[in-house]
């Protein structure tokens, strides 16, 4: 399945460890290439991601990793206003997909085997499946004040947002995708909502987004010091006990 990345953004909370948050180290493998090899790892085939923030940097690693992973086609597209928002960069996607898509963020962590879960949906034409984590207690891996929440009813996601007060998960940056979330990204930043929630807002509406239980799987965001430290203390108690 082919699957987009979004590695645009800045991410300036992280730069005095790289100049570039795609290319940042984490347990000694840029966030990027762990991305794409987990994704490759749970079923993704074929890669699109979408460069911002020195760009240049990104898609010369990318150029790299793409030989060290024969069989496994990685392309790029540039987007030059990815300082407006999410959902443009999305958009600036959409000539690389024409049919279901993954849509993955490139400083999110996670198992392939929710790739795999993922993978094995069958969104319905126009819909969106993402995956939630409801694991509001005890939960050292998400940060209140960044995260983007989540409300299910019976499998349906009704909101979504990081101001929302009501809610009852989060969403984890994993998507499976039709060509619906282009149309609802459009018809959003047509409103001046460049924001990839805000098209998941006009999905929601709807009843086209649907959710996929993380259930206890590994993910996480990697978005500051914190995370950082995080991430790279997890990865090294997960790969000691592989």
């Amino acid at each position: 399945m082919k699957c987009v990345i979004i590695a645009a953004g800045r991410g300036s909370r992280l730069s005095a460890h790289a100049s570039s948050k795609p290319l940042l180290p984490v347990f000694g493998v840029p966030l990027i290439e762990r991305v794409i090899r987990d994704a490759a790892n749970g079923g993704a085939t074929e890669f699109c991601v979408v460069t911002g923030y020195r760009g240049d940097a990104v898609e010369s690693h990318l150029r790299q990793l793409a030989s060290a992973l024969p069989g496994v086609p990685i392309s790029t597209v540039a987007n030059r206003q990815w300082e407006l928002g999410n959902g443009l960069s999305v958009l600036s996607a959409r000539d690389c997909e024409d049919g279901n898509f993954l849509l993955l963020m490139a400083d999110h962590l996670f198992d392939p085997a929710i790739i795999q879960r993922l993978v094995q949906l069958g969104p319905r034409s126009g819909d969106v499946h993402l995956a939630v984590d409801f694991g509001l207690t005890d939960n050292d891996r998400i940060d209140l004040e960044d995260v983007t929440r989540v409300l299910v009813r019976d499998g349906v996601v009704i909101d979504i947002g990081k101001g929302i007060s009501d809610y009852n998960g989060y969403d984890t940056g994993l998507f499976h995708c039709t060509q619906g979330l282009f149309q609802a990204l459009e018809a959003s930043s047509a409103g001046g909502d460049t924001s990839l929630s805000g098209g998941m807002r006009i999905l929601c509406a709807a009843g086209r987004v649907r959710s996929l239980d993380m259930e206890d799987t590994f993910w996480m965001d990697v978005d500051d010091e914190a995370a950082l430290s995080l991430a790279e203390r997890l990865l090294r108690q997960r790969e000691s006990r592989d």
